[in-house]
């Protein structure tokens, strides 16, 4: 997968493009089955599948006062699960207020058609895009029709009888149900970062432990509590509990990472080490300031479950 940061790099490398556009924060199901349309429709018109997507988010450019927002996936761990979709090309383009107010027929004709000979589109069910969101699948169709190109509009998925959508995804995690949100990912939930020992909260009750520093200040992480995890190191996993201690306030859904700390299962210097953690399950709740007993007590069990976990 080629990755650009333009359309103007882009040029007219890209053969016979057949195109979609998004934040795909997540890279989901709903957005797997549209990545998966577009490379089929490439391969039809001996072309290259192509995804539009955006940094930052749209929203923390155009609600910069709005803190609450948390990302899904970083734009490195977004890079990395849309290589493994099969995707022929990303295009990242630097979203800023002058760009959000690109009006729809400026991106379809400017970009798509002149700088990019766009073939195909392909949007997700009810889609909008261009300024203040006034593009549709009405309006591109129309489009498409002037400027020779096929568009088409791919149905919401759902699972478990739910409609799959970034805010769900958003809400599971932040509310622990990784279960559920790895349903809704079609993958494990990641979270990428650095180990390091400067800390070792646990260490006077028996438990040494690493922390993982995460360099995406918007990355959402789940409620306190501990997890079942794998560490994803140079081709290797390893397994861990993660504990969890997070900052909550009643009138915010999450004000700021306090720790992840690892407790490793598995014996393994990674100490100053770049690792992608994968989120299995929830084990339970984390009372930090419970009392020495009932600390080790529980990450006493949470270890035993998360080593029946994942084996």
């Amino acid at each position: 997968m080629r990755v650009f940061h333009s359309i103007e790099e882009a040029g007219r490398e890209i053969k016979n493009p057949v195109v979609t556009t998004g934040s795909f924060d997540g890279v989901h199901v709903g957005h797997k089955m549209i990545l998966k349309r577009i490379t089929a429709l490439a391969r039809e018109v001996d072309g290259e599948s192509v995804l539009i997507t955006f940094h930052p988010h749209p929203r923390k450019v155009l609600y910069p006062e709005c803190k609450s927002l948390q990302l899904i996936a970083s734009q490195e761990e977004k890079i990395e699960l849309l290589r493994q979709t099969g995707l022929d090309n990303v295009i990242i383009m630097e979203f800023t207020k002058e760009f959000s107010q690109t009006t729809t027929l400026e991106f379809v004709e400017n970009l798509l058609v002149k700088k990019l000979g766009v073939r195909k589109v392909v949007i997700g069910f009810n889609h909008h895009f261009g300024r203040n969101r006034e593009g549709d699948l009405e309006s591109l169709i129309k489009l498409g029709e002037k400027h020779n190109f096929e568009v088409e509009e791919i149905p919401e998925q759902d699972i478990q009888n739910e409609t799959v959508s970034s805010t769900k995804i958003r809400e599971a995690i932040h509310e622990g149900y990784i279960q559920k949100a790895n349903a809704y990912l079609d993958h494990y939930y990641i979270v990428t970062g650095n180990i390091h020992v400067k800390e070792q909260p646990y260490i006077t009750l028996g438990f040494p432990t690493v922390r993982l520093e995460i360099t995406e200040e918007s990355k959402l992480i789940p409620i306190t509590g501990t997890y079942a995890v794998t560490i994803n190191y140079n081709w290797n996993q390893y397994r861990a509990l993660a504990i969890i201690n997070n900052c909550q306030r009643p009138d915010n859904m999450q004000c700021g990472l306090v720790a992840l700390d690892l407790f490793l299962l598995d014996e393994r210097e990674l100490t100053g080490r770049r690792v992608t953690l994968t989120l299995h399950k929830r084990i339970g709740n984390l009372q930090p300031d419970a009392g020495d007993e009932i600390v080790t007590k529980s990450l006493s069990k949470a270890i035993e479950q998360a080593e029946e976990l994942i084996y």
